[in-house]
């Protein structure tokens, strides 16, 4: 219908539909309106830009390859400019008005087939196939008008106008510049975007990276350069630590840096960033996920849980991809299989990155994982795709370095004895608990090394692996055959307690202690203690997590009790044994709950300590 040059239309029924879902539940923030147009005015200068280098023809007075916007609080409107391609009277039917042949008609039918239209629930195909995001400017303005005219000489200007409702006009215009620009008219509940402030927040999340100045009021607002689509040669070691200090707001400097490319599965480039320090060592609570997802330089996800492992948290970065499947809205992502195989892409090349920190500057490495090595511990536990890189990467203390030296499974099984049967280690609090212990006793007297656990995830990790290089993971308190033995020259002796005696004593102590052992033997693997305690459950780290959970820190589940038979405090029990003396039975309970106390496992150790005052009044009452 024409009114004075004046044309109106009715939208098609589709668009009708396709308006009635984008404004009322295809976006999940109202937000994304700007990201949306901001991208819209990013293509069409992108699609210029081409046009001069591909064709002959030129622009009239050429203009900047810029982006503006402009608000005005009182007017209550926001104005988006670009210089870009501009549109033709049929571009503006064609792409606004109808369905054309973009997509959107599959899509609305495919909504409806589905009985899915206005609920939402839009993840049935791609964003590549429609380009509804201009739509979006409906969610917050209740008119949208777009003064347009096409870079190409002699092109006419037109003026586009709509409520959002059933219909838009269009009008001869006066713009004697070629590019587009959309005024905004905000609803009331919409003001809040007609601020400066609250525009800049918005194109710093959403849009800091489109590959043209945005000027918001005259001031370019993304001042930071997209370096991850750089060359890696090209980038200064001060422009990633201002990229990393502004994509995290962080004041450190990142500890690792890793930038790299990928073909495959998708066209991925990444910019990843270790921060300096892990707060959550220090009590701060659980990190969000820090890297965030680009389509073309276009946020998409922000700290998304898509795109790497939650163990991998602590990394900060970028990935972006020209070819990620997304939905309509650009906020999900679709093709599940596709997205895990990226995300199993990126972590091994992380992975594979720290492997060769570790190797190239190991002091580096150790100093990242005395910070991080939580991180790499919730993985190896639970990420069972890369655990076997995540396991090469774990670093213990061992009986053979120093406080505070690490080495690794690998450096392990290089140095390990010939005749040597398994990787062993034993679990303690702290060093000093570990080798104040009976558990090194053995391996001390063989030079066996023996790694060193502090945390119950870390005997989680070892008794789980099946092997390491062939070798299997022994924990020097649980009872296994593997474990070494002393020399047959120094199982037996004159002074120790043998034969047809040892067996009556053996079973003495197992009617004395009860259902609190289930079997009570001569050691094989003791030298200096009288008594040692083994799990029955692995790891005594393992039985001290099944107290806590159970809440029953003294109900200690049964285990085997092996005793040193050339121990002067186990042959005199004996001897109060054999004559009668009921004092016996005190001092072996005492040597159970001693054994139990090296293995940190009495919590609570108030039960024993009247028996404690009557041994020591019958040690005043001998001595006097």
């Amino acid at each position: 219908m024409m009114n004075n040059n004046v044309e109106t239309r009715e939208f098609q029924t589709e668009i009708t539909q396709l308006l009635d879902i984008v404004i009322n539940s295809l976006y999940t923030e109202r937000e994304i309106f700007l990201r949306e147009l901001i991208s819209n005015a990013a293509d069409a200068t992108e699609k210029l830009r081409y046009c001069r280098l591909t064709e002959n023809e030129t622009c009239e007075a050429e203009q900047p390859l810029e982006i503006y916007i402009d608000t005005d609080e009182e007017a209550h409107t926001i104005t988006i400019t670009d210089n870009g391609i501009g549109m033709t009277h049929e571009d503006l039917i064609e792409n606004l008005g109808t369905i054309a042949h973009s997509g959107s008609k599959e899509f609305i039918k495919q909504l409806t087939e589905y009985g899915k239209v206005g609920q939402g629930n839009t993840d049935l195909s791609l964003i590549g196939q429609f380009g509804v995001g201009f739509y979006s400017a409906f969610m917050v303005a209740d008119t949208v008008t777009i003064y347009t005219r096409s870079f190409r000489p002699g092109s006419e200007s037109w003026i586009w106008t709509s409520q959002g409702t059933g219909s838009y006009s269009i009008e001869p215009g006066d713009q004697t510049n070629y590019g587009t620009k959309i005024v905004l008219h905000l609803k009331e509940n919409a003001y809040d975007f007609c601020k400066a402030d609250e525009i800049n927040r918005i194109i710093k999340q959403y849009s800091g990276f489109v590959p043209y100045p945005v000027k918001v009021n005259g001031e370019k607002v993304n001042t930071v350069q997209a370096i991850w689509t750089k060359n890696a040669s090209e980038i200064s070691d001060e422009e990633y630590t201002e990229f990393y200090k502004y994509i995290d707001n962080a004041y450190d400097e990142p500890l690792y840096r890793m930038h790299f490319t990928a073909d495959a599965p998708l066209a991925i480039k990444a910019l990843l960033f270790v921060p300096g320090e892990n707060f959550e060592r220090f009590g701060f609570s659980k990190m969000e996920r820090g890297v965030n997802l680009y389509c073309k330089k276009v946020m998409i996800q922000e700290k998304s849980e898509a795109i790497v492992p939650e163990w991998m948290r602590f990394v900060r970065g970028v990935i972006d991809s020209d070819d990620l499947p997304l939905n309509i809205s650009r906020e999900t992502l679709q093709d599940n299989a596709l997205i895990a195989k990226l995300n199993r892409v990126v972590t091994a090349r992380f992975l594979k990155f720290l492997e060769e920190k570790a190797k190239d500057d190991a002091a580096k490495y150790n100093d990242f994982w005395r910070k991080f090595d939580k991180f790499l511990k919730e993985g190896a536990a639970s990420d069972y795709t890369h655990c076997d890189a995540l396991v090469r990467l774990l670093r213990y203390e061992s009986n053979m370095t120093g406080e505070g030296e690490l080495i690794s499974l690998e450096d392990y099984v290089s140095r390990m004895r010939d005749e040597q049967k398994a990787i062993y280690y034993v679990s303690g609090a702290n060093r000093q608990v570990i080798e104040s212990g009976p558990y090194l006793e053995i391996f001390k007297d063989k030079g066996i090394e023996v790694l060193y656990t502090y945390e119950p995830i870390d005997d989680y990790i070892l008794s789980n692996l099946p092997d390491f290089k062939g070798k299997k993971m022994i924990a020097a308190e649980q009872d296994s055959a593997d474990l070494p033995d002393m020399p047959e020259e120094d199982n037996a002796s004159a002074s120790e307690i043998q034969g047809d005696e040892l067996n009556e004593y053996l079973e003495w102590f197992k009617q004395t202690l009860g259902d609190r052992v289930t079997e009570v033997r001569a050691s094989k693997r003791l030298v200096d203690s009288p008594a040692v305690v083994l799990s029955a459950y692995g790891t005594h780290s393992m039985q001290k997590m099944m107290q806590i959970v159970n809440k029953d820190l003294n109900n200690i589940p049964a285990g085997i009790l092996e005793i040193n038979s050339k121990h002067p405090v186990i042959k005199g029990i004996n001897e109060l044994r054999k004559s009668g003396d009921l004092f016996a039975s005190a001092a072996a309970e005492q040597v159970l709950e001693n054994s139990q106390i090296a293995a940190g496992l009495i919590i609570d150790p108030s039960s024993m300590v009247n028996r404690l005052y009557s041994i020591l009044e019958r040690a005043v009452e001998k001595k006097n």
